[in-house]
């Protein structure tokens, strides 16, 4: 336990910095007064455009030395870098690799009141475990053009790296409630196995580690097949864990199911330090017109704390976590308090002092 938790808060581009406010806002009153010490840095194609860096040594070092990371949303279309990479994702990219970030953590839980497009599907409340650092999106920077004829990436998956994102899904599964659907605490093996001999070997691993865990139920499921069963059968899931490109993927789906990308939070942890944003992008269309779903943002901020407190056994940020997850809760149940995004009107304001004041 420590007296006070220093936040970095990296507010970004878009409809970023409106969301970040929103989650800060919400945070101080929701927290006991004194607990989070809050630092913005700057980072992102916006300050890219400004300064021709997009991620600044000193704002990352002042990420790698908070208790955590709270991040708005990064990118403008057409911001790039001279080889064509976007300027705003180096910030998300250097924090996962330099601060071994290497499970995402994205939750799929359908609330209340929100809207789903599967009409009612019943309760849908699983967790998606990404390995963050290897598969696919190891050969960014790293793949081969040749004579504008031949285009190459490698996909890397190594025996430390799906081990450790195996054994943190099933550790996180000791700590739910099970499916929906029949209350077992299942951990569901998503992979392309049958074809490719990467997905071969994380299935294998997977059956490895499962082995440690006789309580947790254990299964594989095919990534095509899993597009399907995320839509006609949701209730089923607890935790999915998955390569990296593949949860990119799945975990869009799962959020389309729960309200869309404004109700999708995202956690990056590691040994460490965590970051935590919503899912969603900077909807630079959106962006100053008081239109952004701040909830996405404010659930990861709960995240956020849950994390803390599970590392510093803080009753602080329990108890802040758990009043501000019971204010979002009521305010999606009211009609009045729903973002466009998710069948309302209201707009990003209208949200945030409707939770101020329930907190």
């Amino acid at each position: 336990m420590k007296d006070t938790y220093t936040i970095a808060v990296v507010h970004g581009d878009g409809i970023g910095p409106e969301v970040a406010r929103a989650a800060v806002a919400v945070l101080q009153a929701g927290v006991q007064a004194g607990t989070l010490r809050f630092v913005d840095y700057p980072a992102g194609a916006d300050h890219f455009l400004k300064t021709g860096d997009s991620f600044p040594a000193a704002s990352f070092e002042g990420c790698r030395t908070a208790d955590a990371i709270l991040h708005g949303a990064a990118g403008i279309p057409g911001v790039v870098h001279p080889d064509g990479t976007e300027a705003g994702l180096d910030f998300t990219l250097t924090l996962r690799f330099k601060l071994d970030l290497f499970a995402n953590v994205r939750p799929i839980k359908l609330y209340k009141g929100v809207p789903s497009p599967l009409g009612r599907p019943g309760p849908i409340d699983y967790v998606i475990v990404r390995e963050n650092s290897e598969g696919l999106y190891a050969a960014r920077g790293a793949g081969a053009l040749l004579r504008e004829e031949v285009a190459v990436d490698t996909l890397v998956q190594t025996r430390k790296g799906v081990e450790r994102i195996v054994r943190f899904a099933f550790e996180l599964a000791r700590t739910r409630n099970g499916s929906p659907k029949d209350g077992r605490r299942r951990v569901t093996c998503c992979d392309k196995a049958n074809v490719l001999r990467t997905y071969a070997f994380f299935r294998a691993v997977f059956d490895e580690v499962a082995k440690e865990y006789p309580d947790i139920e254990a299964e594989h499921v095919l990534v095509d097949a899993m597009t399907v069963h995320l839509v006609n059968k949701p209730t089923h899931f607890d935790v999915i864990v998955t390569e990296n490109m593949f949860g990119d993927i799945i975990s869009d789906l799962g959020a389309a199911t729960v309200g869309g990308m404004g109700m999708a939070p995202s956690e990056e942890v590691g040994d460490g330090i965590g970051f935590f944003q919503a899912s969603h992008g900077s909807a630079p269309d959106i962006a100053g017109k008081g239109l952004a779903n701040p909830y996405g943002t404010i659930l990861a901020s709960i995240l956020m704390l849950r994390r803390l407190d599970q590392r510093h056994r803080d009753s602080r940020l329990k108890l802040g976590a758990d009043r501000i997850e019971a204010a979002v809760c009521a305010g999606l149940e009211d009609p009045a308090l729903r973002t466009r995004d998710i069948g309302g009107v209201a707009p990003t304001n209208q949200v945030v002092d409707a939770l101020l004041k329930r907190l």
